[in-house]
């Protein structure tokens, strides 16, 4: 199995790297236990021998899928490569499954990365997207627009999206599949609560590790783009942050998004799209 890293960025001051390193292994973890402890829903073959995971991150999703075989810290199973996802694949050899999780923010032609995922795959071989739909909402409308959180959560969509990138992917990833040629598709979405104030102790759980991983990367969300794009002031920024952080605090504010998974398999016959 071989399970390369594609588009990998890295930051330029240690600490913020490190930070950065911790809040996507507990995104890791936070959509493990949202998948029921699975580390994917689509229904790999037991045979299946090439594996490609799209944006691995800090590679732990492989690793962890590699040591299903191989109990050691980096199984000799697993390989990273470094390459921009966005540019025209080389690979000579197709693949049984094709991973592409948490890629928001990150790639400018969606329909085109599921074209090449169609393309190098296997005919029988499944492709899996896991991706999230930000906009922030509350079940029972406690989340309201003149909370920190939701001005913060309209700005940042509107600003990604007149920067051509699309913040919530996680709604037209069973659409871009099916133009890609996919079959047999399976789409199904996860409620991830903002904090611990769920009932359900599954929930809950999973409110536990999204608490963290915005708290660990408000600034990092916000910095760049708010700045660069939105006109505001680093010190505006700072001001914004630290009122979410107090928000997210609060358990009578009942705030999630909603994680989408989707996945599909190339026909094992040729169609007309291939």
């Amino acid at each position: 199995m071989t399970s390369p890293v594609t588009n990998v960025e890295v930051e330029p001051e240690v600490e913020a790297s490190n930070k950065e390193t911790e809040r996507l292994d507990i995104m890791h973890k936070m959509t493990e236990v949202s998948l029921g402890g699975k580390l994917n829903l689509a229904p790999i073959p037991k045979n299946a021998r090439r594996i490609l995971d799209v944006g691995t991150g800090t590679g732990i999703w492989a690793i962890e899928t590699g040591m299903i075989k191989y109990r050691s810290k980096v199984p000799p199973n697993v390989r990273f490569e470094v390459d921009d996802v966005e540019d025209d694949w080389a690979y000579h050899q197709p693949f049984d499954y094709i991973h592409c999780r948490m890629m928001g923010n990150a790639i400018k032609d969606w329909p085109k990365l599921h074209r090449q995922c169609y393309e190098h795959i296997k005919p029988g071989g499944w492709a899996e997207f896991i991706d999230l739909d930000l906009t922030w909402t509350s079940p029972d409308g406690s989340l309201r627009d003149e909370h920190a959180g939701k001005k913060f959560n309209n700005v940042f969509i509107k600003t990604c999206r007149d920067a051509g990138i699309e913040p919530c992917p996680g709604l037209y990833l069973e659409g871009w599949m099916k133009d890609a040629g996919f079959q047999n598709i399976h789409a199904e979405k996860f409620v991830l609560p903002v904090g611990t104030w769920p009932k359900d102790k599954t929930l809950k759980e999973v409110g536990a590790w999204n608490f963290l991983q915005i708290n660990e990367g408000l600034e990092a969300f916000t910095l760049a783009l708010f700045t660069r794009e939105a006109g505001y002031s680093v010190d505006e920024v700072k001001v914004i942050c630290a009122n979410i952080r107090k928000e997210i605090k609060d358990p009578k504010l009942h705030s999630m998004f909603y994680l989408h998974v989707v996945y599909g398999q190339k026909p094992e016959s040729p169609t007309s799209s291939d």
